[in-house]
């Protein structure tokens, strides 16, 4: 195949070094957040700001911790929150509340609802900015609930676009040693997205949802976009842009799945990481195979895959994480999602344009529009 070409060759020692540093990295995240933080918070001081989550999950609901279990519910749970944006919030970070938590320091849940599932609708279609675009995000691998929806606040507020975005949660073991658990709870869940997206789609105000994959959630939208194509809803994949950020995906199968779903009206945009530790692991447990989401665009066969299949490869090294493996640039990236989105850029190459790419941050930290440093294989 194509795109595995530029699978890298590493010493044995040298395989077993990354996977050990790695998962040293993840296991090393000692003081995760528990349900404990989706509970309203009552505060004497209003928040200067807040924003507005809705939630879709096939979670299964827990009454003890008020939370969402790693078991697949046969119902799709459906909620609202409003989240106060500390003053002091630095991207991409997130400011968790503690023991005793401070709207001055901490993001905190402020309120939170039941929907049904026509009120979860009718109030995304009622919140969609200006252009009529709407955003759902997708969480990836070793993700809880309440991890996925800080995450998603923290994003929200940086982009800090109009709407009222959707999380779609799916259920994560929230463990470094529940890979296998996830993968199969991801194919799990490709009815349940499937139906989220045919029930937001169908909603007349809406025009255009930004679906946003982030590692093994990459693997889900690619599987449900899959689905659609094969009933013929190119109605709903024409609504679509697909933006999927160091997407943990089999190179061979992204290509069949790319085989099904053809060209899309706006092309699938790849956020990719030559160096992303967390999917050298993924390749180490997929018998050494490429991850897509550690492409290299200089290697020529990718540059072909890129023109072939009209997508767009952003190559984001140059972007410093925060979880030490490289696998969350992405959301340093928030800040620039108006401009990524947006149906021209500002500098660089236009949203709409396919092929592989290099992305400066050094000029984006000075101009802030998205910007491209090179363009390294021209359209065609």
């Amino acid at each position: 195949m194509l795109i595995r070409r530029s699978l890298p060759c590493l010493l044995p020692v040298a395989r077993i070094l990354v996977v050990l540093t790695a998962f040293s990295l993840l296991a090393s995240c000692a003081s995760r957040p528990s349900a404990a933080v989706l509970q309203p918070v009552t505060t004497t001081q209003a928040s200067d700001r807040e924003i507005v989550l809705l939630s879709a999950t096939n979670r299964r609901p827990n009454p003890t911790t008020h939370g969402y279990d790693t078991v697949r519910s046969a119902t799709i749970s459906y909620q609202r929150y409003t989240v106060s944006i500390p003053q002091t919030h630095k991207s991409p970070e997130i400011e968790y509340p503690g023991s005793r938590p401070d709207s001055k320091h901490d993001m905190l849940v402020t309120d939170r609802r039941n929907l049904s599932k026509q009120d979860f609708l009718a109030s995304a279609a009622d919140n969609v900015d200006k252009t009529g675009t709407t955003a759902i995000f997708v969480h990836g691998y070793n993700y809880s609930f309440q991890e996925a929806l800080f995450r998603f606040a923290q994003i929200t507020a940086d982009a800090n676009t109009g709407g009222t975005p959707v999380l779609f949660s799916w259920p994560s073991e929230g463990a470094v040693t529940g890979y296998v658990a996830d993968r199969d709870a991801v194919l799990a869940s490709r009815d349940d997205l499937r139906d989220l997206l045919l029930s937001v789609a169908d909603q007349p105000r809406l025009k255009r949802i930004v679906l946003f994959g982030h590692s093994m959630g990459g693997f889900l939208i690619m599987e449900t976009l899959r689905e659609l194509k094969l009933e013929g809803r190119d109605d709903v994949l024409g609504k679509l842009m697909v933006v999927l950020a160091a997407p943990d995906i089999d190179a061979d199968v992204f290509e069949t799945q790319l085989d099904v779903i053809g060209k899309m009206k706006n092309p699938i945009i790849l956020f990719v990481s030559k160096d992303d530790r967390a999917l050298a692991v993924s390749s180490f447990i997929g018998g050494e195979r490429q991850r897509i989401g550690r492409l290299d665009v200089n290697d020529p066969a990718i540059q072909a895959a890129a023109r072939k299949y009209g997508v767009r490869i952003i190559d984001i090294t140059s972007i410093k994480g925060v979880d030490g493996l490289g696998h969350d640039r992405y959301a340093s990236l928030a800040k620039l999602g108006p401009q990524l989105v947006s149906s021209q850029g500002q500098h660089g190459a236009s949203a709409n344009e396919v092929g592989a790419f290099v992305f400066d941050a050094a000029g984006a930290a000075l101009s802030s529009p998205f910007r491209l440093a090179s363009k390294i294989v021209a359209p065609r």
